[in-house]
């Protein structure tokens, strides 16, 4: 009796540890707030999905070498996992659907993305001009809608416009 109380004792322990292992999307902003507070930036929260190919290439896209410093330089940059497939619902970011769903990307496609300033006021999303989901910029009307976007809400040089319009331009 005393060795199946033990048991039952340390599987329950094991699995708060790793419900709680997991960082909550709240959580994680809030960390990120303060970082773009000291950092004079803003937040940019990307959802994404395993499943989703055009995440990968917006990552890829954004972590590119002739990018990635403009990226860092002006944004505390946040991936919140949605949307997973039933067999990966353990990758999802606790909280980060409802905070979706706030943001009013629940319905949008992923990659969605918002662009917020470092107390959590949204300065920008991915909706284009005509209220579709920009998601990963692709086409030249898409990296135009994006780029404007980035002028908005950085500190852009001529050369950073550029560099970005090639890259996601790039197949």
């Amino acid at each position: 009796m005393k060795l199946k109380l033990i048991t039952l004792l340390l599987l329950v322990t094991v699995f708060t540890l790793q419900i709680n292992a997991q960082e909550n999307a709240q959580s994680i902003l809030e960390k990120a707030y303060v970082k773009a507070k000291a950092e004079n930036k803003n937040v940019f929260i990307k959802y994404s999905a395993s499943w989703c190919g055009w995440c990968k290439k917006m990552d890829k896209q954004m972590k590119n070498e002739s990018c990635k410093s403009f990226f860092d330089d002006n944004y505390v940059t946040v991936n919140l996992v949605v949307q997973e497939s039933e067999k990966n619902k353990h990758l999802e970011t606790p909280g980060a659907m409802e905070i979706l769903t706030k943001q009013k990307g629940e319905k949008a496609g992923l990659p969605f993305w918002v662009i917020l300033d470092d107390t959590g006021k949204l300065l920008e999303d991915s909706f284009d001009s005509k209220g579709q989901n920009l998601g990963c910029p692709a086409t030249k009307e898409e990296v135009t809608e994006f780029i404007k976007i980035l002028i908005i809400t950085s500190t852009i040089s001529n050369e950073n416009l550029k560099t970005i319009s090639e890259i996601f331009l790039a197949k």
